[in-house]
């Protein structure tokens, strides 16, 4: 079984501004992983959540997956 990475760390705020933590939690689709996936405890889990949609509506991750060579959509 899986065990909490922010309950062994001993962390009590997860801080959207950790983006080197942050960034495990974020598949390569710039989805939030579940936590059956990742194995952080409920509580994290939401915590996590509100620190990565706060660094999405800062810029600092991405909502979308970054895809080179495609051209953007012209109107």
């Amino acid at each position: 079984r899986r065990v909490c990475s922010f309950c062994v760390d001993h962390v009590k705020i997860i801080d959207y501004k950790d983006l080197d933590r942050i960034r495990r939690f974020i598949s390569d689709r710039a989805k939030i992983e579940p936590r059956r996936r990742t194995g952080v405890c409920a509580k994290h889990q939401r915590a996590l959540r509100l620190a990565i949609q706060r660094a999405r509506h800062l810029a600092l991750l991405p909502f979308v997956p970054y895809q080179a060579g495609t051209p953007g959509i012209r109107r």
